[in-house]
Order: C-alpha cells, then structure tokens, then sequence
C-alpha cells in the first residue's frame, strides 16, 4: 500500500516536470555508461547529442564481448541515430549485430496522423505516436504504456513501478535516486522476451544512472561519463 501511494505522488509531481520532455537534456553533449556483467566490465554504451537550431540527432552506440578463458563466447555491437524537431520525436534508426545476427528499425512519422511507421527485422506496421524508443536515456519513459525495441523494433507493453528514492554510489560520487521497475505486462511472453529491467534517474535532472537485470547474468549499466 505505501508503494503504491507512492507511485501517486510520484505520478503527480514528475507530471509538471515532464512536460519539457528531451528539453530537459538540454545541458548535454555526451553520456557514457560502463557495461558489467557478474559484476566484470564488458564493453560500454555511448550518446551524443547534436544540435542544429531546432533539430536534435542523439547517436547512441553499444559494444560489449562475452568471454571466457580468453575466448569470444558472444559479441554485441549496435548504433543508431534518435532524432527530434522542436522536441518532438521525428524518426529513429539503428542496426544491431547480435552475435552475427543482424537486426534492424527504421521508424518514420505519418504525414497524416503522424503516429509511428516501424519496419523492424521483428515487428513491421503502425504505432501509436505516443509510444518511446527503450534507448533509457529519457526519463519520459516512466510514464508510457509501451516502449519500442532499439534493437528490432519490437512493441514492448510494460508495467512501470516506482520502487522508491535510493542513494547510488558509482566510483566516489553518490547520486540521489528515483529507482523504477519495468515489467512486461503481457504474462503470454516466453521468458526471454520479459522484460524486467530496474532503472534509476537522478532525483534532480533525471539523469540516467543505472540500469540492472538479471539474463544469463546479472548486468549493469553504470553512468560513467557526461560532458
């Protein structure tokens, strides 16, 4: 019951704070996140953000490698490009090389209604336009009913749950922090398709800090660098 009535508040009071949306990254260039898995550094995922007048264009790239005993087990590498007009989302990109499997979304706007074109390798067809790209940079996020895969462009509907305000440590700054959980809420999903993921953005900015989920692993992204 106290989460919950926490959840409330919570909805309440980011409602007037999320109305700037990407506007409140304003003060950013760059964001860097160091990648661990069983608590070993595997690899990184980098933003940048450009700026041209109204138009914003965030390259987001990720790389990391699993191995053992000296041997390349498994090998991720994506990028892409998120762009926004006056704010508003207006298209996204990205290609995936997952482990020699190559994946892929290219979403568009409607002219007409303007909600979202996907042509994903999992997923081709229309979006609500109110739905996020699950690139995690954007707080906004917290409050969709859906995100789409950067990866394949997959419609994730998903529960968020607001945990409460944690203290993170991460090299020797100590963040204030909203932690959220997001949850598949389609219990049909094979389990390797649920999403499960913790999310923390710092009290203040809503910065992204920390990411965590446990998937062959226990993974977490930790904030390394801003500019």
């Amino acid at each position: 019951m106290k989460r919950y009535l926490l959840s409330i508040v919570l909805a309440f009071t980011m409602s007037f704070k999320i109305n700037a949306h990407v506007d409140h990254y304003t003060k950013y260039n760059y964001l860097e996140y160091e990648l661990f898995r069983n608590n070993k550094s595997i690899g990184y995922h980098k933003y940048n953000f450009k700026r041209n007048g109204s138009s914003l264009i965030i390259e987001n790239e990720v790389k990391f490698t699993i191995t053992k005993l000296g041997i390349d087990l498994y090998k991720y590498y994506a990028k892409g490009l998120e762009k926004y007009e006056n704010g508003v989302f207006s298209g996204f990109e990205s290609e995936t090389n997952q482990n020699k499997k190559e994946k892929y979304v290219n979403i568009t706007i409607d002219a007409t209604d303007k909600d979202l074109i996907i042509d994903g390798s999992s997923f081709k067809g229309k979006a609500d336009k109110d739905l996020i790209i699950g690139t995690w940079w954007n707080h906004e996020i917290v409050q969709k009913k859906a995100q789409i895969s950067a990866v394949s462009g997959r419609i994730i509907e998903q529960k968020v749950e607001f945990i409460g305000k944690e203290d993170v440590k991460i090299g020797d700054k100590t963040y204030k922090t909203l932690r959220f959980n997001f949850s598949s809420s389609d219990p049909s999903l094979s389990k390797d398709k649920k999403l499960n993921t913790d999310i923390w953005y710092e009290e203040n900015t809503f910065l992204w800090v920390k990411a965590a989920f446990d998937k062959t692993g226990y993974w977490e992204y930790r904030l390394k660098k801003v500019k």
